[in-house]
């Protein structure tokens, strides 16, 4: 489902109402464990947090006027999708997220590259995001994407 939002406020206010709360969590989860330097927004249509400007002027190679991506999360038909650049470009986080998922959720994890799935919006981890969340800095991002972008 696309929602045209400007801000997360406006993107939380046009979810259905039973989703308002869960993404607010979300959100507060999120920016309360986020590195410095990564800024939150609206990006492809979703909640995002990303690279300023500021910090990469590059952007994002494929449009240079966004800023570069890093994670992001909507609400979706049948979900709420969590998108963590991290967990694709870093086979160690991405290892390390499989393995500690079983411990904060009794669901099977539905994954796919970058996005993790929650159909039961009860039984979002938000711990586990929390802990995810604070494992990448800003330096970390650029260098595992700069590193990606000459091979």
């Amino acid at each position: 489902m696309q929602y045209k939002a400007d801000t997360p406020e406006d993107y939380i206010n046009q979810v259905p109402e039973e989703r308002k709360e869960v993404l607010k969590k979300l959100r507060e989860t999120i920016n309360k464990n986020l590195p410095k330097g990564f800024e939150e927004g609206i990006q492809y249509g979703m909640i995002g947090y990303y690279v300023p400007h500021s910090v990469y002027p590059d952007g994002y190679h494929c449009d240079p006027k966004i800023p570069l991506p890093f994670m992001s999360f909507a609400s979706q038909k049948n979900s709420i999708n969590f998108y963590h650049s991290g967990i694709y470009a870093n086979p160690e986080i991405h290892d390390w997220f499989i393995k500690e998922f079983p411990k904060h959720s009794k669901r099977k994890l539905d994954m796919g590259k970058s996005c993790v799935r929650f159909k039961k919006i009860e039984d979002i981890p938000y711990e586990l995001i929390a802990e995810l969340v604070r494992k990448m800095t800003i330096d970390d991002w650029i260098g595992i994407y700069e590193k990606t972008l000459k091979k």
